[in-house]
């Protein structure tokens, strides 16, 4: 029995600092496999220089939304850094509402759609974050015909509404250590209705550490408690969770050979 972190962050610090035992830990958790994901660019050198020393991590190209800016060579840039090995996806991408400035959700909005265009291009599934704009990003989706390719909304926090909509649109779910938390019962909620076949677990290292380890930095070798969360939301076996969360991953990642 494995598990697989379908997006953290193995190039931010602090797990990159010390990132030989971050990733003995997860093995030694069983953790097999890790989809690295970018927030940037600028990210992939370092993503790029991790997949080439542990074949256990794949990556990720895409600009985060609270980094979208005009760029009319994003999507030129994105289909050719999908050509890198082990680059399986295209994202983090979406929309962020919840700090907004002035101009920011035309950027956004203009950045997510270049992404949509580049993942319909190279087949490439998206990896989606969405905060505070479901309607938005619904939408979007929806116009850009993104359920040609599908993909992930990443740490799943929405609506009962948002994830039937969500699913509809061919794109799966993965919940993070957010669904442990004691305030977290609507997101058990929507875990319990997710069809076996359409979720995945993560957990967004460094960020957002389930429980026992609340408040303390996030890594793969964690995802075992999101794991096991799911198992008792959905009355299953956290042997079950972690085989058909595996299976999902290879299944919408199928470039991760």
């Amino acid at each position: 029995m494995a598990y697989i972190d379908s997006h953290c962050h193995l190039h931010l610090d602090p797990l990159r600092q010390d990132l030989a035992a971050t990733l003995k830990r997860a093995a030694d958790h069983d953790v097999s496999h890790m989809l690295c994901v970018s927030v940037g660019l600028q990210d992939i050198e370092a993503i790029q220089a991790i997949m080439a020393e542990h074949a256990t991590v794949f990556g990720s190209v895409g600009v985060h939304p609270n980094g979208a800016g005009v760029d009319d060579t994003l999507f030129d840039d994105l289909v050719r850094l999908t050509q890198i090995r082990k680059v399986i996806a295209i994202g983090e991408t979406g929309l962020d509402y919840y700090r907004l400035e002035g101009g920011a959700v035309d950027s956004q909005q203009t950045s997510f759609r270049q992404h949509i265009a580049a993942a319909r291009h190279t087949r490439k599934p998206l990896i989606i974050h969405t905060r505070e704009a479901a309607a938005d990003t619904l939408r979007i989706l929806h116009e850009e015909r993104a359920q040609d390719v599908g993909g992930v909304f990443h740490c799943f926090t929405e609506s009962e509404a948002v994830a039937r909509a969500a699913l509809d649109l061919n794109f799966h779910l993965s919940f993070s250590g957010i669904v442990t938390f004691k305030n977290a019962q609507a997101l058990r909620d929507v875990a319990l209705i997710v069809p076996e076949d359409r979720f995945l677990i993560e957990t967004d290292a460094p960020y957002l550490a389930p429980v026992p380890h609340r408040g303390k930095t996030n890594e793969p070798s964690f995802v075992r408690h999101v794991a096991q969360c799911l198992a008792d939301v959905r009355g299953v076996s956290v042997e079950r969770i972690g085989d058909c969360t595996s299976r999902n991953f290879f299944t919408l990642f199928q470039d991760a050979v």
